[in-house]
């Protein structure tokens, strides 16, 4: 005679579903309310999502009826919806916040092991949101955990590159950043209608960037990434005020121009005591259809910048890589397809590759 399930049983599959946008069981945060086990095999799960409306609601219902429909014995899986009430959530949330009543910033916290990197430039114009996605992009599919703020409240272009359509799941004042191609990511973008622009000075930009900081729910990240906006203004200063720990990665073009005021936004770190993580040279040679390599915009900036910040700074600066002009990685951005997702084949992608493996040696982080 076939064994019957037991709740016990349940609740052990239960524990193997995963909540899609938090990244825990659902067991570990509440959401399981109840469990009933019929004598016929039928089994109905109770299950309070931490919203109503829940965006990903339908795939927790399919992971749960998978997870409980494999238990031996088991004719049917019913899932009962509910929500969670406010102090459920609040309960919720101070879980996720390692138990802190009050939102903080996790990352400067004594026991965090996150590494932040800023990816910044002189000037517009040079691909650091391209470098930054895809930097991003190929740290997660090397099963790193990872996660981009875009930084850049003006010019913000993170969404798109990424493939983001969704607003955050809000938890009262708790947000969770919407998930795309296994990177967490949360841009003023998300919040503005589509063709508005962001008109604010700086003590509103200082508060966005704290509050995208402490009250979203980053979880476990191995890597933090920022896209700065250009130049060495309000944000780079809020950046080195609430981050004092992350590292700047600068990102430059051939260009004799580009070069020197890049290396002015690497200086900044004199002022702001911020290490350098290293360059970027992007845009570095067009390839031709012979192998031969066109320099469009000159050739040695990424060099030179290195060189000067080492200088200036008394230690080493390294050259992280130089990354080739190339077609598909600007279609892959406006398809929200990181170019080292859709083409990893590619001299642009394979050169971001090793831009990404290098700042994760650097980060003394296991490729998993």
């Amino acid at each position: 005679m076939e064994a019957m399930p037991t709740e016990d049983d349940i609740r052990v599959a239960l524990a193997a579903v995963i909540d899609p946008e938090i990244r825990r069981p659902i067991t570990d945060l509440g959401m399981v309310r109840s469990v009933a086990v019929g004598d016929d095999g039928q089994v109905i799960v109770g299950i309070d999502l931490t919203i109503e409306g829940c965006p990903l609601k339908g795939r927790i219902v399919a992971d749960v009826k998978e997870a409980v429909g494999r238990i031996e014995g088991v004719t049917k899986v019913s899932v009962d919806l509910g929500a969670m009430t406010e102090e459920q959530r609040e309960e919720l949330r101070v879980k996720l916040r390692g138990g802190q009543p009050e939102a903080v910033i996790p990352f400067n916290q004594p026991d965090s092991t996150t590494r932040v990197f800023a990816v910044a430039s002189g000037k517009g114009g040079v691909g650091k949101s391209t470098v930054t996605v895809n930097l991003a992009a190929a740290m997660a599919k090397d099963g790193i955990k990872v996660g981009v703020l875009d930084a850049d409240i003006f010019g913000f272009s993170v969404p798109r590159m990424l493939g983001i359509h969704d607003q955050p799941t809000k938890i009262d004042e708790m947000l969770l950043p919407p998930i795309a191609h296994e990177v967490k990511a949360v841009s003023i973008g998300m919040f503005v209608p589509e063709g508005t622009p962001v008109v604010w000075r700086g003590p509103m930009l200082h508060k966005a960037l704290e509050q995208f900081l402490a009250d979203v729910f980053w979880g476990d990240l191995d890597v933090l990434l920022l896209d700065l906006p250009p130049g060495t203004g309000d944000i780079a200063i809020s950046i080195a005020q609430l981050l004092p720990r992350s590292e700047i990665v600068v990102v430059t073009t051939p260009q004799a121009a580009a070069a020197e005021v890049a290396e002015r936004a690497g200086s900044i770190a004199l002022q702001t005591r911020q290490a350098i993580a290293g360059v970027v040279e992007n845009m570095a040679w067009l390839e031709q259809p012979d192998g031969s390599k066109l320099e469009l915009f000159g050739s040695g900036g990424g060099e030179r910048v290195a060189e000067r910040l080492s200088g200036a700074l008394g230690m080493p600066v390294p050259l992280l890589g130089r990354v080739p002009i190339d077609v598909v990685t600007r279609e892959a951005g406006d398809d929200g397809e990181p170019v080292v997702l859709s083409h990893p084949d590619s001299p642009a992608a394979q050169a971001l590759i090793e831009v990404a493996r290098n700042l994760t040696k650097r980060a003394g982080i296991a490729i998993g």
